[in-house]
């Protein structure tokens, strides 16, 4: 089998907003080989930068695109795939927006390799350590309380027992902070577990405040308080409190993991599948978090693609807790898979189809392709 093309597809929706709602559009992946089997991936970075990795000519032969690395590899070939495509184009990329595109690509080839084989992507990633999921509903915090006890109390009635709210007014002011995790909390009860994304907002001294506040009230992490490069503080906080401390979506390649587990000692790693360098660069990370006795719990605020390579790694390692799902309303997120996953008394079933599980709706790719097609 070798592979004959790949295509990074932007989507967008018509109405866009300036916030972190990652629903908004999409760079979706799409590799075909010559025995007619397709797989897909998705990548969470800029759509038209990620696609620009995909499609840039060789340059001075130090500077390759991904399709130009691809074409005519043997998709089985995988683990080399992911140290040619790395090697080809460190030039130009290493830890930034090469590894999403490359997560992508990597998403896709594996969608191939459990197609080819019959056999669903766990498998293949070498293990079945759950049939289903707890998932947790991921949203934007609310601005007021009142709002952020209406929010809860939909989602626990939906039957969720986990929910996460995040970015929103966070990160400015540590007794809003509270005030607003504590009408969350109130409104879970103690049976449904809440934590709280700062979106990189506080300082040390603020993260500590709220890391004493949030311990009290029962949340069950604080996420990302700090921006990523902050390694010394995620040390200090982590240190100083119980409260789970969880980051790592921002980040990319094991390099990264190792420091983020090692020497910033966080509590929950999050990387994301669709940025980290792909589920092999994933389950390398996830495995590094197990040796440390630390949870992984990858990160997916995008569309079901993601949600599905995530439930295979979840399958696939000993260290997990949750699933992310985003109950954002973006017709993205409910409409790109021909069958979206439903949270079934809190939690989601692994997909047992061969290859990522999933069908990719050409109508909605037609409908929101910037070039109109699939």
């Amino acid at each position: 089998m070798r592979i004959t093309s790949v295509d990074g597809i932007i989507l967008r929706l018509p109405v866009r907003q300036p916030v972190a709602d990652g629903t908004q559009d999409d760079l979706l992946i799409r590799i075909e080989t010559d025995e007619g089997i397709t797989g897909y991936g998705e990548v969470d970075t800029s759509p038209e930068v990620g696609k620009a990795v995909i499609d840039a000519e060789m340059s001075h032969g130090t500077c390759y695109g991904l399709r130009e690395i691809l074409i005519g590899m043997d998709p089985f070939d995988i683990e080399q795939i992911w140290e040619l495509m790395y090697q080809r184009t460190n030039y130009y990329g290493r830890l930034g927006v090469v590894l999403h595109a490359m997560s992508g690509v990597d998403m896709a080839l594996w969608d191939i390799l459990g197609k080819a084989v019959g056999k669903p992507v766990h498998k293949l990633l070498g293990g079945s350590f759950s049939a289903d999921v707890r998932a947790y509903a991921s949203m934007l915090m609310p601005q007021t309380a009142g709002e952020a006890r209406e929010s809860v109390c939909r989602y626990v009635e939906q039957g969720f027992t986990a929910v996460k709210l995040g970015y929103g007014p966070l990160g400015k002011n540590v007794r809003r902070d509270v005030a607003l995790a504590a009408a969350a909390k109130e409104a879970a009860g103690d049976d449904i577990e809440v934590m709280v994304d700062i979106g990189h907002g506080y300082t040390l001294k603020m993260a500590m405040q709220a890391a004493k506040e949030f311990e009290s009230i029962g949340i069950y992490w604080m996420e990302e308080p700090f921006p990523p490069e902050a390694l010394d503080d995620y040390q200090r906080l982590c240190d100083s409190t119980a409260l789970r401390i969880a980051a790592g979506e921002q980040d990319v390649g094991r390099w990264t993991f190792r420091r983020l587990i090692w020497d910033a000692h966080l509590d929950v790693i999050q990387p994301d599948i669709s940025r980290v360098g792909g589920l092999t660069e994933a389950k390398r990370i996830a495995y590094m978090a197990c040796e440390a006795n630390r949870l992984c719990v990858p990160q997916a605020f995008r569309t079901g693609v993601l949600v599905a390579a995530c439930l295979h790694l979840i399958a696939a390692i000993p260290n997990s807790a949750f699933l992310e799902f985003s109950v954002t309303d973006s017709a993205l997120r409910r409409e790109l898979l021909v069958e979206p996953f439903k949270v079934v008394k809190g939690r989601v079933e692994v997909p047992t189809k061969p290859g990522l599980g999933i069908e990719i709706n050409a109508e909605t790719v037609k409908a929101y392709s910037v070039r109109g097609g699939i």
